[in-house]
C-alpha cells in the first residue's frame, strides 16, 4: 500500500489523533469508503495515499446511496464524538465543541455557530449589524423551528468537495470533523462548495433514505456552521455569505 504522511509541529494536542479516531468511526459504518489510518502519532498521521480518477455519474450515485447509509449508521447524541474518542474534536485546524444533546437546534446554534460567528466578529469579517442578524438566526434555530424528530446521525461533518476524492473503487473520504448531527448538514455543506455530479449524488440518496419534504428551503440553515467556520479565517467574503445564509434561514422560518 502506498502512503502518504501529514505532519504538524505547532499540532493542538491530540490533533491528528482526533482525525484518525473520525475516520475509523466512519470505517465502521462500512457504508462509504474512507482513507485507511495506516498509523498515527502525536504532530503526524499516516494514511493510505488514494490514486484519483475523473469523476462519473455512475460513481456518484454509488457515493449518493453511501453517505445516505453512513448517517444512517446514527450516533449517541448531537455533538457527540467518534465512539470511544475522549479527546477533542476540530474542524480544520480549529477546536470543535463536543456535546450530548438531544435537541438538534440548540446545540447547532450554540456549539457549531456561535462560537465561530464570535471568533468571525473579533476578526472584522462579520460587521455588528450582520452579526445581530446571525444571532436571531441562532435564536430562532435554538428555539427549535428546525427540530424534527430524526435522530443523529453520523456526519463526516466537514463534506465539500476537497475532501471527496475519487477513486476507481469510488468516493474515498478524508479530514472528516465527524460528530452526531443532522444530515442535513452534510448535505448543504456539499452543496455550499459544489461537487461533481452533485444532482446525482443528492437523488441517488434521496431514493436511499428519502429526505423530509422542505429540505431544500432548509440549506441555507444547515449552511450556517460551514459560513461561520470560513468566516472566522477565510476573509470578508465568508462573512458577507453567512449574513446572507441567516437572512435566508429567518425568510425558511417564517414559510415554515
Amino acid at each position: 500500500m502506498r502512503t502518504l504522511t501529514k505532519s504538524r509541529p505547532d499540532a493542538p494536542r491530540a490533533f491528528f489523533e482526533a482525525e484518525a479516531a473520525g475516520l475509523r468511526w466512519l470505517a465502521e459504518a462500512r457504508a462509504v469508503r474512507v482513507a485507511h489510518v495506516v498509523d498515527v502519532a502525536a504532530g503526524r498521521i499516516e494514511l493510505e495515499r488514494i490514486d484519483e480518477v475523473p469523476p462519473s455519474r455512475a460513481a456518484a450515485r454509488r457515493f449518493g446511496a453511501q453517505l445516505a447509509r453512513l448517517h444512517a449508521a446514527g450516533a449517541t447524541a448531537f455533538g457527540a464524538p467518534p465512539e470511544g474518542w475522549d479527546g477533542p474534536l476540530f474542524i480544520g485546524r480549529r477546536p470543535m465543541a463536543r456535546a450530548d444533546s438531544h435537541a438538534w437546534g440548540a446545540f447547532y446554534a450554540r456549539d457549531r455557530v456561535l462560537p465561530f460567528l464570535e471568533i468571525a466578529v473579533s476578526a472584522g469579517t462579520v460587521t455588528l449589524e450582520e452579526e445581530r442578524d446571525v444571532r436571531r438566526a441562532c435564536d430562532v434555530v435554538s428555539e427549535g423551528a428546525f427540530d424534527d424528530d430524526e435522530p443523529p446521525a453520523r456526519l463526516h461533518g466537514d463534506l465539500w468537495t476537497g475532501n471527496v476524492l475519487w477513486s476507481d473503487d469510488g468516493v474515498v473520504l478524508i479530514d472528516p470533523a465527524a460528530h452526531g448531527g443532522h444530515r442535513e448538514t452534510d448535505l448543504a455543506m456539499l452543496q455550499l462548495f459544489g461537487c461533481p455530479h452533485l444532482d446525482d449524488v443528492l437523488d441517488a440518496y434521496d431514493a436511499e433514505r428519502p429526505l423530509r419534504d422542505g429540505w431544500r428551503e432548509r440549506v441555507p440553515v444547515h449552511q450556517l456552521h460551514p459560513l461561520a467556520v470560513h468566516a472566522a479565517g477565510h476573509g470578508r467574503s465568508y462573512g458577507r455569505a453567512l449574513h446572507q445564509a441567516a437572512l435566508a434561514a429567518l425568510r425558511a422560518a417564517d414559510a415554515a
